[in-house]
């Protein structure tokens, strides 16, 4: 065999071997729940986090579907497993029947829910210690109220909101023991995520019974809230993702979650063939929970007041204080 034809039957081969290695897609999909991939709070993070995904890490492909009715979760999911998409991420707990059934079925599939618990070897589940984000901006506005009293409106009545609505609770009374909060929720199904009609109704009542902060955790039902505190001229706090630039001068803070983060980083890890199931957990110790300033907030926001704040998230990584959690008061 001369040189030339071996050089030849090399280059062959490595058009065969070379797409095989790189250069195919490494598939995901990201399914979000009904409050769309415009929600400005809990799927935009998701979305930020994948798209960022897609555009910085080389071979990777993605598809964003947004289920129009928690029924179609589970037919969602299983056609992408069919389809031989690589990595499936469903985004939020009412996904969590539909992971764990399609799961059992694709076991060659990788799955990655965020905000529940799927136990099952290819599904690794992103959880997020929102009491403790919650109790940061709970303490904010106990500092900052001149009423004594707070509000919290959440979205879907379930375990998860419960959590954010403890957190804000304990940390409000934890600077401020005479402090009040008035609570109320959206709904009882996920349509409560995408009714922001309802949750500009009840944060004009909890405005008038004299809560001065409200604190949201109601999806894209969090725009009703903006509304409400920009014709009241009163405070309102975000969540999810940084919304201070949604009603600048009204929105007091955001309670972060890093979904984005979190996402991302499944995709990268994943990609390079790193995917572990079981459980991830993202606290104030890694960043994964926050308290958002930027320059839409850093007026309204006192320093001294986000000293205060920074104080206690080192007591809390620290061990000193201990926020309660909703999911352990059910046990």
């Amino acid at each position: 065999m001369t040189i030339k034809t071996y050089v030849s039957c090399w280059l062959l081969l490595a058009a065969f071997l070379v797409p095989c290695a790189f250069g195919a897609d490494f598939k995901v999909a990201l399914v979000l729940d009904k409050g769309g991939r415009d929600d400005k709070s809990f799927n935009s993070a998701a979305v930020r986090g994948a798209t960022k995904a897609k555009d910085e890490l080389k071979g990777l492909s993605l598809k964003i579907v947004e289920a129009t009715d928690d029924n179609a979760f589970e037919s969602l999911l299983r056609s992408f497993a069919q389809r031989d998409f690589d990595l499936i991420i469903s985004v939020g707990v009412s996904q969590a029947d539909a992971v764990k059934k399609v799961s059992a079925r694709f076991s060659n599939k990788h799955f990655v829910i965020v905000d529940a618990v799927v136990e099952a070897p290819n599904v690794q589940s992103l959880i997020f210690q929102e009491h403790e984000g919650s109790f940061l901006v709970g303490a904010i506005a106990g500092t900052m109220t001149k009423t004594g009293k707070i509000g919290f409106i959440g979205g879907m009545d379930i375990p998860l909101i419960r959590r954010f609505e403890l957190g804000y609770g304990a940390g409000a009374k934890h600077v401020n023991p005479k402090a009040k909060l008035i609570s109320n929720f959206v709904g009882v199904t996920s349509d409560a995520w995408n009714n922001p009609a309802k949750a500009k109704e009840l944060a004009v009542s909890q405005y008038g019974q004299g809560a001065d902060i409200v604190f949201a955790a109601a999806g894209a039902s969090n725009s009703g809230l903006f509304d409400a505190a920009e014709e009241q001229k009163k405070f309102a706090i975000g969540v999810d993702s940084n919304q201070n630039w949604i009603k600048p001068g009204y929105i007091l803070t955001s309670m972060l979650k890093r979904i984005d983060k979190a996402v991302f980083d499944a995709c990268s890890d994943d990609l390079k063939g790193g995917f572990n199931g079981g459980v991830k957990r993202f606290g104030l110790a890694d960043q994964g929970v926050d308290f958002s300033v930027d320059e839409h907030n850093e007026t309204i926001l006192p320093r001294e007041v986000r000293a205060r704040a920074e104080k206690l998230k080192a007591e809390i990584v620290s061990g000193k204080i201990k926020v309660p959690d909703y999911y352990q008061k059910k046990k």
